[in-house]
């Protein structure tokens, strides 16, 4: 996973490692990492900035080789890094769900982004994570658009042994995810995730029916699922949703899959929207709620 910025990571540590540091060499090195970000998915201002950060610490360094400074070099990428990647703690939602149960209402969890991102699965995988943290779940089939989106939630929903909330083929999805919520304050459950309607391309009709269901439920948090995989066009479309839905936080998904790397990076960072979990896998349990760390640790950066 991440080969392509672990590949440019590691040839710009040793290249600075074993060369002399002439200010045209220094640039040169620069910029070679910086179109091979740009190659791996990074987004253009995302790399634009690591290379700033690099280029702001080799110059506050006196000396004029780093053949014995390899840890340097690599500590002035994870700082970069660190800025970059913008996360959110999930004791956040969990101190939410503790005030709400006082006033027995649900914690409401809006799940967007676009077809084929792996949000379904994402949303059942967050569900297991909540109830092995003690809290109860429902689940709302607000995706009544694509063939077999309802079948697909109750499945994987009912077999991980939760409430699937649903409807028919056609339903409007702001009633669904009401019918869920109403459910979640009779039931008194703790959290209520609803999935939605995806498309291949992001169009507006969605993102107004995103904004409907937001409108009438009222969620707590707004959370988009991106799929790795997709790379910039991953960043484009949070971005999308980011301006007409607006966004808490996002999860992406495929993590263990992504070859190039680039949007794991780039998406909190052009979004300015923290990352809140990272799919590693196809189980349940293959969620992390530290995605710094894990990004850093697969760029043996922590």
């Amino acid at each position: 996973m991440l080969k392509g910025i672990s590949k440019a990571f590691a040839g710009v540590v040793d290249r600075i490692a074993s060369t002399q540091l002439s200010a045209d060499e220094s640039e040169r090195i620069l910029s070679d990492f910086y179109y091979q970000l740009v190659a791996s998915d990074v987004a253009v201002e995302t790399a634009e900035v690591v290379v700033a950060n690099l280029r702001e610490g080799l110059q506050s360094v006196k000396v004029p080789r780093f053949s014995s400074n390899r840890e340097a070099v690599k500590d002035f990428l994870k700082k970069a890094l660190e800025q970059l990647i913008k996360t959110a703690d999930v004791e956040q939602i969990v101190k939410r769900a503790e005030e709400k149960k006082k006033q027995g209402r649900p914690v409401v969890i809006l799940f967007v982004g676009p077809n084929g991102s792996g949000k379904t699965t994402t949303v059942v995988k967050i569900a297991s994570y909540l109830r092995r943290r003690g809290y109860t779940v429902i689940l709302a089939s607000s995706d009544t658009f694509r063939a077999g989106a309802i079948e697909q939630l109750e499945i994987l929903g009912s077999k991980a042994g939760f409430l699937v909330v649903s409807q028919h083929y056609g339903a409007d999805p702001a009633s669904v995810a009401f019918d869920a919520v109403n459910k979640a304050v009779a039931m008194r459950v703790n959290f209520v995730l609803i999935d939605t309607a995806g498309r291949t391309e992001v169009d507006r009709g969605l993102l107004e029916e995103m904004r409907k269901i937001k409108r009438v439920v009222n969620p707590d948090y707004v959370i988009y699922t991106g799929d790795a995989l997709a790379g910039n066009v991953a960043v484009n479309q949070a971005r999308m949703f980011h301006e007409v839905v607006g966004l808490d936080f996002v999860v992406l998904a495929k993590f263990d899959a992504d070859a190039k790397g680039g949007s794991t990076i780039s998406i909190s960072h052009a979004t300015n929207v923290p990352l809140l979990f990272l799919g590693t896998g196809q189980s349940l349990e293959d969620l992390d709620d530290n995605p710094r760390r894990r990004i850093l640790e697969t760029l043996s950066l922590g």
